[in-house]
């Protein structure tokens, strides 16, 4: 390959817009609009991610401060003094309505197979195996290492 066919297919210009069906389901329906939301998240980055952490997170408790960085150590904290709980966020909060029949997750294997646990299913997995860590003597605070080759249980 030569270095003017390289270079041609670097300066690539075309778009492939999506589907307009595809575009209405989205959350971010036009290129326009992701622009508008870029440039407040960088605008007001404090006003920015705290609008979206009250509106699409479950707090157990709410954050004294939403940002704090600095770039010479680097140090940069999220959401100083907020607490919380991931099973609430990813799982639990997805059970009181018909989203809980919907897939949570859909796995598929290096040989095709493939297995769904909808929010209700991995709930009960979840659960299940938070109940056998319990038998196990496991406390809050400890550390749990768990190693397993690729499957939908890990």
């Amino acid at each position: 390959m030569s270095q003017e066919s390289i270079s041609v297919l670097m300066e690539e210009k075309r778009t492939f817009p999506p589907k307009k069906e595809f575009s209405e389901k989205a959350h971010i329906k036009s290129m326009e609009e992701y622009e508008k939301i870029y440039k407040r998240s960088v605008e007001d980055p404090e006003g920015f991610w705290a609008e979206l952490a009250e509106n699409m997170l479950i707090w157990q408790k709410k954050w004294d401060k939403v940002l704090s960085y600095n770039f010479q150590k680097p140090e940069i904290k999220w959401f100083i003094g907020g607490k919380l709980n991931v099973s609430v966020n990813c799982i639990d909060r997805h059970l009181n309505d018909s989203t809980r029949n919907k897939a949570a997750i859909i796995w598929e294997g290096d040989d095709g197979s493939y297995k769904t646990y909808t929010y209700q299913q991995l709930y009960y997995e979840v659960n299940k195996f938070a109940n056998v860590l319990k038998k196990l003597g496991v406390k809050k605070g400890d550390r749990v290492t768990i190693y397993l080759p690729m499957i939908p249980e890990l």
